[in-house]
């Protein structure tokens, strides 16, 4: 197996992560990985396509940031999301983010129209994901179709050089030098977003942790946060898939 195929699994198993935990549903939804100064990897969909959770490492494919093919064949059959320029522009603005997930997770739509923002309320409870909504999970406004690069450097600009932004009744786009790290991310915030909902429902106050507890809140190296986690992530995805018969989906 070549450096390219690799990569290619892995976007799709990012893919299939992220439907699995709810981020996506259908066929919306996206994963990308640069892979040099020219080129990205990215889910593209074709007349076969099954939906997100069900992307296999031959739906991804190697194109050119204008949205041309990266190789021989690459597009025969296939066809690039039009919210490319999400993807492009995310990496242009900053070269550490060399992979972009652009996710629809119901849950963080919900609460930021509800006007909750997306805040550390716990902490140990996820330590990364407290750590990520503690510099703030910031919001661009406008729900609107991202095709255009005029739009993606919008939407970009409202990310403020943070990871991850909130596409308003949209989705968001969560962005880092791993796959699993920016599939990781849009799994804490959407977990933040969801307790977030479950206090307010139960009449309760969102409020921040102490900021005296910040200090013990420790990041605990990637063997125990990435690592581990996506380990879990992937570990999980044939129970989530089996069909009643018990055969096991990809």
């Amino acid at each position: 197996m070549t450096v390219l195929d690799e990569q290619r699994a892995l976007v799709a198993e990012g893919c299939r992560v992220a439907a699995a935990r709810g981020l996506v549903d259908g066929i919306l939804g996206h994963l990308s990985l640069r892979v040099d100064d020219e080129r990205l990897l990215i889910r593209c969909r074709s007349d076969t396509d099954a939906g997100v959770a069900y992307t296999r490492p031959g739906d991804i494919r190697l194109i050119t940031f204008d949205g041309g093919a990266g190789a021989a064949g690459e597009l025969d059959g296939y066809r690039v999301p039009n919210e490319l320029p999400i993807h492009v522009e995310t990496m242009l603005a900053d070269s550490r983010h060399r992979a972009v997930a652009h996710l629809h997770p119901p849950a963080v739509v919900a609460a930021d129209l509800a006007g909750l923002a997306i805040r550390p309320i716990y902490g140990a409870f996820d330590i990364p994901g407290a750590w990520l909504a503690r510099g703030g999970v910031p919001v661009y406004e406008r729900a609107v179709l991202i095709r255009t690069p005029a739009l993606g450097k919008e939407m970009v600009a409202a990310m403020r050089g943070r990871p991850l932004v909130i596409c308003r009744g949209h989705g968001i786009t969560s962005a880092a030098a791993t796959v699993q790290h920016a599939v990781l991310q849009a799994i804490s915030v959407d977990a933040l977003a969801r307790m977030s909902l479950r206090v307010r429902a139960a009449g309760g106050t969102l409020r921040e942790i102490d900021g005296a507890d910040w200090d013990d809140l420790p990041d605990l190296g990637p063997a125990f946060t990435a690592d581990a986690a996506w380990r879990h992530e992937v570990a999980r995805l044939p129970h989530i898939y089996a069909d009643h018969d018990g055969e096991k989906r990809p």
